[in-house]
């Protein structure tokens, strides 16, 4: 009896979207690439403009693949992992390779660094070798699996502002592995939600943090504070106020009314001090109970009549003291701001 780690999973991407797979290790996700890139058996068809690719080889598929390990080659220059995959697929005039090749490093920001092997790059500059050798061949489809887990916070969020512009530009048809919300929520068009080998759920970030369809999605997302807020108005750079009950909030603004926003409990800057720095998105309230889940702590805030929940790891917790009507400082992080510019939302 066969055991399929994917059940009746039907996907359609549109073209040019970035559609993010979204789900905990295990969900199935890393197959489904492998599965549209030809590179495992399967049953059932993959189609690209309604043509079967079924019994197309992957390397006539004309899929890119950037793997969550990279999988450079540690033997040769940058140059080369990047015309790696032309040399294979192309022939033809090696002046126009190398022209081809030095596109891609500038398009990529690499081309100070063609002639260098990859033990030398740091995790930031291999990401983008690998990415240009993935789009050398002007892909249909591009394939990335967790391709930014290995970065710390900073340099992830710095590439995908990157790589975001980069598809834009470049238009492929892009589906994204990730077990991060908040990476599928800032550069997905639509995101699909994985769990088991199932497709639980797809829509836009807003319709999917906001509007979670089962208890399974809940219990992976968490449960994010939302706040509902009466009213906005544009201030500059792109940036809105959005008075929620008695909270004036410095959100993102995209030229629409905001009608809620929503920030992960752990998303929140917790202390008994007042904080330096812009006083944007801080204010004071009062612990109303502490609830306990063994490695960290959930502490339910009330912010001027608004409760809150802020996470905290235990540890952090128990140096700060807290307890109930303990006073506390709050942080409100702009970058971790989701904002809903519908009219209307279920929850």
């Amino acid at each position: 009896m066969s055991n399929y780690i994917l059940k009746d999973v039907s996907l359609s991407v549109h073209d040019g979207e970035v559609m993010v797979l979204l789900g905990p290790n295990g969900a199935g996700k890393s197959t489904l690439l492998n599965i549209v890139a030809g590179l495992i058996e399967y049953r059932g068809s993959v189609l690209f403009d309604d043509q079967p690719m079924d019994r197309i080889g992957p390397e006539k598929r004309q899929v890119g693949y950037l793997f969550q390990d990279l999988a450079l080659f540690p033997h040769m220059k940058v140059r080369d992992n990047v015309g790696y995959g032309l040399h294979m697929r192309e022939s033809g005039n090696r002046l126009k390779m190398a022209k081809k090749i030095d596109a891609l490093l500038e398009m990529v920001n690499i081309q100070h660094l063609g002639d260098r092997y990859p033990r030398i790059l740091s995790g930031g500059e291999k990401q983008r070798v690998a990415l240009a050798r993935a789009i050398a061949s002007n892909p249909k489809v591009l394939l990335m699996d967790e391709p930014l887990s290995s970065l710390d916070l900073r340099s992830a969020k710095y590439l995908r502002m990157e790589f975001r512009q980069l598809q834009r530009k470049i238009g492929a048809t892009t589906v994204f592995v990730t077990h991060s919300l908040d990476e599928a929520a800032e550069i997905a068009d639509r995101i699909a939600i994985m769990d088991h080998g199932e497709i639980l759920q797809i829509g836009a970030p807003d319709d999917v943090i906001f509007n979670p369809v089962d208890k399974r999605i809940r219990s992976f997302i968490g449960e994010p504070n939302i706040l509902t807020c009466q009213s906005s108005h544009a201030i500059e750079n792109g940036l809105a106020v959005a008075t929620c009950g008695e909270l004036p909030i410095v959100t993102p603004y995209e030229g629409k009314p905001i009608r809620k926003i929503a920030i992960a409990p752990e998303h929140i800057y917790l202390s008994t001090e007042p904080p330096a720095g812009p006083r944007i998105n801080r204010f004071q309230g009062v612990v109303q109970r502490i609830q306990d889940y063994s490695s960290m702590v959930r502490i339910v805030v009330d912010v001027r009549g608004q409760e809150i929940v802020a996470e905290l790891p235990r540890k952090v917790s128990d140096l700060m003291g807290l307890s109930k009507g303990s006073q506390v400082h709050i942080i409100l992080k702009l970058r971790w701001l989701q904002v809903l510019n519908g009219e209307t939302v279920s929850l």
